[in-house]
């Protein structure tokens, strides 16, 4: 059978499963660690055991838990977060002989620590994934799936402050980390920090159908309709790199970005030629001087509709845009929103 045949075989049996058997509720296992981060663990226990019930209790309605949820540990022993919280589990991971989706939360620690202490552990990830679980982890809790060669050639997304960082480690894995959420072949990724929301909504759904889904996070007042981490993003991200004369041309953008910077000039005023500007700044930072200024100018103008009532056309002519139009289209083509909308969800000026 063709890796794709065998593929659509199990999603065909996973879907079985889902539409046939959902009188029991679906187990949901968060793999713990030490080092992890306590609100991404704790947190999406909760979300999944009140699928089915917290939306019932507000509308007086028999309550049907649709997930039963447990948390695993290497051993079965204690985990010590990253803010001291000490959470007990109920199982050991080597002793998980089911589950319908494991959970790897976020690593709140070190990441080259709790990647080497975790090191021998990642089998049961594997094993777990061969046994047609969901496999899923957010944040930087993405380094420990990729650790297992699970995510190689397959679509990923990380917090977008480590992407240099996972790109360098695992250099196979196709990752996107603009994307607040990504999914191939049953292993899903999730973005920075809570992004563990947007996951547990996205997996409730997957096995409960989009009314329960909704009614969750209605009922925990969640906000489910974020696509992307770019509105959350800094230029900072880009200066993880060695080339010291690209940092230099990367201050001197970011100190000139509202003026007209012909590439020409940008070259000439660093001794280089334009040639040479693009091939070292593409290989520092991944994207050419014109899109990195674009990058700034969109970033400082997100900072004026956080921090300013200015009216949106003097925001965009304060970041060096003459065009209205094609300045809202970038920006929401970089953030998911419009300027307007962006200024709404987190204007911070009464």
């Amino acid at each position: 059978m063709a890796k794709t045949d065998t593929y659509n075989f199990y999603l065909l049996q996973k879907i079985n499963v889902i539409t046939y058997m959902n009188e029991n509720p679906f187990v949901v296992t968060v793999l713990g660690f030490d080092q992890a981060l306590a609100s991404a663990i704790t947190g999406a226990l909760d979300v999944f055991a009140f699928a089915g019930v917290s939306w019932q209790r507000i509308h007086q309605q028999p309550a049907e838990p649709k997930f039963k949820v447990q948390l695993a540990s290497p051993h079965g022993q204690p985990i010590r977060c990253s803010n001291q919280v000490l959470l007990t589990p109920h199982i050991a991971i080597e002793d998980v002989s089911h589950t319908d989706i494991l959970l790897i939360p976020t690593i709140g620690g070190d990441i080259d620590t709790v990647l080497h202490e975790m090191a021998s552990h990642l089998v049961h990830i594997k094993r777990l994934h061969k046994m047609n679980a969901d496999i899923a982890a957010n944040c930087t809790g993405t380094f420990l799936l990729a650790k297992t060669g699970l995510l190689d050639e397959k679509a990923a997304t990380t917090h977008w402050g480590y992407a240099d960082k996972f790109e360098s480690l695992f250099p196979l894995v196709h990752l996107q980390p603009d994307k607040m959420v990504t999914e191939q072949n049953a292993i899903y990724c999730a973005g920075g920090g809570m992004a563990w929301i947007d996951l547990s909504i996205l997996l409730i759904e997957r096995y409960c159908g989009h009314q329960v889904a909704s009614d969750t996070a209605k009922s925990h007042v969640l906000d489910a309709s974020r696509t992307n981490q770019n509105i959350y993003a800094s230029s900072r991200q880009r200066h993880f790199h060695s080339d010291n004369e690209i940092k230099n041309v990367q201050a001197f953008l970011e100190e000139k970005v509202s003026e007209k910077l012909p590439l020409s000039f940008i070259a000439k005023h660093h001794n280089m030629t334009e040639r040479t500007l693009l091939r070292r700044f593409k290989s520092a930072c991944d994207i050419t001087p014109r899109q990195y200024l674009q990058n700034l100018r969109i970033e400082k103008a997100r900072k004026l509709l956080e921090t300013t009532n200015s009216s949106i056309e003097k925001i965009v002519a304060a970041v060096g845009y003459e065009d209205m139009s094609s300045f809202t289209r970038l920006f929401k083509k970089q953030t998911g929103l419009s300027p307007s909308q962006y200024r709404a969800k987190f204007n911070r000026v009464k």
